[in-house]
Order: C-alpha cells, then structure tokens, then sequence
C-alpha cells in the first residue's frame, strides 16, 4: 500500500523551488527557508508569485510528484504531469465503460456522497439537539439515497444529485455555532468567485482536494479526466471531481466547520473585493492549509478495507478500488464513507 506521504504548500509569495541533489529546497530572498527530500514529498502546492525551477520540474516529473499552480487565492491554474503510468489496457477499460457499468459507479459516488451529508446532520443533531429543519433535510437526503440507489439514467441521477446538495447547503448555516454566524453568514453555495467566507473556504478546500485525488488517479493509471458522474468537458478532471463527491462531506465541509466553530478563522481573515469576490488573508490561507495537512495525517477505519488508514491515503485507495473494479477484479466500486 503507498505510504502517506506530505504535500507541499507554497504560499510565501516571492518564494524559490528549486533541486538540490535529491532535495526540494525553498528560498526567499536568498535566504533558505526549508529543504525536504523528494522521496517524503508526494504533492508541491505552489501559490501566486512562486518561482520553481525548470530543474524541479523536471525532477518532479521523474519522481511522479504532483506539482500544481494555484493563483495567490487559491484557483487551479495548471498542474505538472510526468510519465503515465499504469497499464494501457486499465485506461483502455476506463475509457469503453459500458452505460451500465458508467451508472453503477455514478451512483456509487452520488449514493456516498449524501449518505456523508446525512452523517453530518445527523453528527450535529447528536452534539446539540434535535432540530426540525435539519431533521426535514435528514429525511430528504435519506429518500434521496434510495432513489439515487435504482435510477436507471446519468440525468435522473444528476437531478437528484443536485436537489439534495440544495436541500443540505440550505441548512448548512445551522451547522455554524450561534456566535459565529454572524460572522460567517451563508445562506447558500455560490461560487466562481465566492461571495461570502463560508463559499471562499469551501471552493478552496474542494480545489485542493481535487487535486490529491487526481494525483491518485494518475498513480494508478487511470485518466482523471474521463469521469461517469460529470459531463466531458476540456480542462476538468471529470474522474477526480466524481471520486471528490465522496469526500466532500466527511473531509472538506466539516474540516470548514471545524475552522470556523472553533473560532480558528475570524471575519477579519478575509477581504471583499470591489467586485463582490470574498478572499482569504494569507494568514488564513495558512491556517487552513495547516489544519489540512494535520487532518491527512489523522486516522480512519477504512469502510471497505476494514484497516486503519492515514486520511491522507484514502484517495489512493479509492483510486486504486476503481481501477480494480475497472479490470472486472472487483464485481462493484466500494465508494468511501466515513462517519
């Protein structure tokens, strides 16, 4: 099983990546601020003004680690992608799923999904009492896992997909503390750019998490972009964002709402724009990045595997489930909950 390895943010604008030996090395202003060994590094996360050397990449490149560019805010740029690995065949398969089979693994993401925002009504009903609201939107996402169960076509299952994720995001506000709501007002997704704190943290810990899992999916062979659940589309990592519906619940949205209630992000972290996009504060921006990383490191009992796993390779599993499955080894992709 692939070890857990460390991801490598790079927020320190002016910053310097470069090799040395068998290093990644990071610099400002000529002064060295950090030197790790390639081989602990899995993922280099690079923010705004960041410079890497073409020496870097290309070591990254041989290394197979995951290097990504993100504007200073947090919006996917682009990423590096060495040589593909994996077998031909495994892409082959991907690429010919049949109907059945695309269906079966979209409902396999979408039925986890809400089940994951169910657990986290239900985990905050269990904390602080019961609630008519959030117990309306428990019973509505639960009717919605049946029908996401036996839906026969990609529409149907979107449609539901989408009516749920309303149904949740619009009760998502009960889930923040009384005495940070004001502060942290949400009374709905919005994104593209984010209008409000709550969105602005949500988008970015999605857009970093998708980048793990297309890493993962990349470390097995498979092609991120060619998804079941999500549309084709250039430039989108279809695959990565079906697999990302699995872990937004359970990882992202309450690693938000841990920042939030437990009063480790403030209003003051975050600057309105004339154009109404809300942003984070480098400061928060680190904050967050931090509180992930310790999260990755954290353990779980893996649903399917029944072993105690770092977070951090879940999405490797998951990915290594899926090209298993896609191989016929396994008769039905195993999705990810974790309560």
């Amino acid at each position: 099983m692939k070890k857990l390895q460390n991801s490598l943010y790079v927020t320190r604008q002016g910053a310097y990546v470069h090799k040395e030996r068998e290093t990644v090395v990071i610099e400002h202003e000529r002064t060295k601020l950090m030197q790790v060994p390639i081989h602990s590094v899995s993922g280099l996360f690079c923010f705004g003004n960041v410079l890497v050397s073409p020496a870097l990449m290309g070591f990254c490149g041989e290394k197979g680690v995951n290097l990504a560019f993100f504007t200073e805010y947090g919006r996917f740029y682009g990423r590096l992608q060495g040589k593909k690995s994996g077998n031909v065949l495994l892409r082959r398969a991907q690429y010919n799923a049949d109907e059945s089979t695309s269906l079966e693994i979209a409902r396999s993401v979408v039925a986890a999904k809400l089940v994951g925002c169910r657990n986290v009504l239900l985990r905050h009903q269990r904390n602080h009492g019961e609630s008519a609201s959030l117990g309306r939107t428990v019973k509505h996402l639960a009717a919605s896992i049946r029908l996401a169960k036996y839906v026969d076509n990609l529409d149907s299952l979107r449609g539901i997909e989408g009516d749920a994720a309303a149904q949740y995001f619009a009760v998502f506000e009960e889930l923040i503390n009384k005495g940070a709501r004001e502060e942290f007002a949400f009374s709905g997704r919005n994104r593209r750019p984010p209008r409000d704190p709550v969105n602005a943290l949500l988008s970015f810990v999605y857009s970093i998490l998708g980048q793990d899992i297309s890493a993962a999916l990349n470390g097995v062979g498979l092609d991120p972009q060619v998804g079941y659940l999500h549309a084709d589309r250039p430039g989108r990592d279809s695959l990565a964002q079906d697999l990302l519906e699995e872990f937004r619940p359970w990882l992202a949205d309450r690693l938000v709402l841990s920042l939030i209630n437990r009063k480790q992000l403030r209003a003051t972290d975050f600057v309105t724009e004339s154009s109404g996009a809300v942003r984070m504060s480098d400061d928060a921006r680190k904050t967050l990045l931090v509180s992930y990383q310790e999260r990755k490191q954290q353990e779980v009992i893996h649903p399917f595997l029944k072993e105690k796993v770092p977070v951090g390779i879940v999405p490797h599993i998951q990915a290594m489930l899926l090209a298993r499955h896609l191989r016929k080894d396994l008769e039905r992709y195993p999705p990810c909950v974790i309560r």
